[in-house]
C-alpha cells in the first residue's frame, strides 16, 4: 500500500509517493503537460505501477485560509483523478510548500533550469509529508 501526494499544475504535476509502510515519502517525480487527460494517464500509470491505493491533492489556500480560483481548479482535477482511478482522493492545504520546497533547492544549492525542473517534485513530497503526520496522530 501506498499513498500518492500530487502537487497539481498548469505545466508541470510534481508527484511524490510513500514507502510501503505509508510512514515517509519513498520517490518523487514530475509530469510535464498541460492538458488534465495527459496527466492522469500518467498518474494512472504511476498507480499501476507502485500499488498506490490513496491519492492526496495540494489544496492552494489564500494565508487568511480562504479558497480562491486555484483551489477550486485543483478540487476539479482532484475529482476527474477521483473518477479515472477509483481511489481515495483527498485534499490537503498545500500553503507554503512551494515557499519551501524553494528554500529547500536553494539551501542545496538549485537554480534556474535545474530548480525549475525539481520544484514541483519537491513541494509535492512536502503535501505528502503534512498528509502522512496528520495520519500518524
Amino acid at each position: 500500500m501506498r499513498i500518492m501526494g500530487v502537487d497539481y499544475g498548469d505545466a508541470r504535476t510534481g508527484i511524490a509517493m510513500s514507502d510501503l509502510l505509508c510512514s515517509i515519502v519513498g520517490s518523487t517525480t514530475v509530469i510535464h503537460s498541460r492538458r488534465d487527460e495527459k496527466t492522469i494517464a500518467e498518474i494512472q500509470k504511476l498507480i499501476a505501477q507502485n500499488g498506490v491505493t490513496e491519492i492526496v491533492v495540494g489544496l492552494p489556500k489564500n494565508m487568511d485560509g480562504t479558497e480562491g480560483v486555484r483551489a477550486d481548479v485543483c478540487r476539479a482535477f482532484a475529482e476527474k483523478l477521483r473518477q479515472a482511478t477509483g481511489l481515495s482522493v483527498n485534499m490537503w492545504d498545500e500553503r507554503r510548500t512551494t515557499v519551501e520546497a524553494h528554500n529547500i533547492l536553494s539551501a542545496h544549492n538549485y537554480h534556474g533550469q535545474k530548480r525549475k525542473n525539481t520544484v514541483d517534485a519537491v513541494a509535492a513530497s512536502l503535501i505528502l509529508e503534512g498528509y502522512l503526520a496528520f495520519r500518524g496522530r
